[in-house]
């Protein structure tokens, strides 16, 4: 089945311009994969399937103006949101040049206006007032947290892509919902 026709199975209607940057950036990632190995998905269909986690998200969150993901890689899941997501600003943190250099690259190609990059760490990066902080496979909850807290303010989200024993990493006493997909855990805290 088309990623398309997946997304459009959950409901999850995204517009032309989002397919066409999406096809340009697997095309692009193929190819810069191939030298500076820049994620483990090494095929079309594996890049599909990060698409489509990436987006799965938007089944749940409210509208947002800015974000900011950490620990981005190759895009997954702060690009492909910003491709669904073409009014919301996205900050893309990640440490390593040669995943910077290939976002620089499709944020030149797409004409991308909606995404900065940041080649550093998140402790490195000037806070600002953000609506939602997403990360994927990057470290724990709790380090997550306290890594972002410099960003967290009143009613921001925290959206992070998690497996199967995210309970094991929740603090009760937060305002958190967890929204299940196969063996995908998505993580959404609403900061007090």
């Amino acid at each position: 089945m088309s990623l398309q026709k997946r997304l459009e199975t959950e409901n999850i209607k995204l517009s032309s311009m989002f397919y066409s940057r999406v096809n340009d950036y697997t095309e692009h990632l193929m190819r810069w994969n191939k030298i500076h190995n820049l994620t483990g998905a090494k095929t079309v269909k594996e890049i599909e399937n990060n698409i489509y986690d990436a987006v799965y998200a938007l089944k749940f969150l409210p509208d947002i103006k800015n974000a900011i993901d950490i620990g981005t890689g190759a895009g997954f899941p702060g690009m492909i949101l910003a491709f669904a997501l073409p009014e919301t600003h996205f900050t893309l943190v990640e440490p390593l040049q040669k995943r910077t250099s290939f976002l620089q690259f499709i944020v030149g190609s797409l004409k991308l206006s909606n995404v900065t990059i940041e080649t550093k760490k998140i402790e490195d990066v000037k806070p600002t007032k953000i609506d939602l902080i997403t990360s994927r496979a990057v470290t724990d909850t709790k380090l997550l947290m306290k890594l972002s807290h410099e960003f967290i303010q009143k009613d921001t989200l925290l959206l992070f892509y998690k497996g199967t024993s995210v309970k094991e990493e929740i603090d009760e006493s937060q305002d958190y919902k967890i929204f299940e997909r196969d063996n995908r855990r998505y993580l959404l805290i609403k900061s007090k």
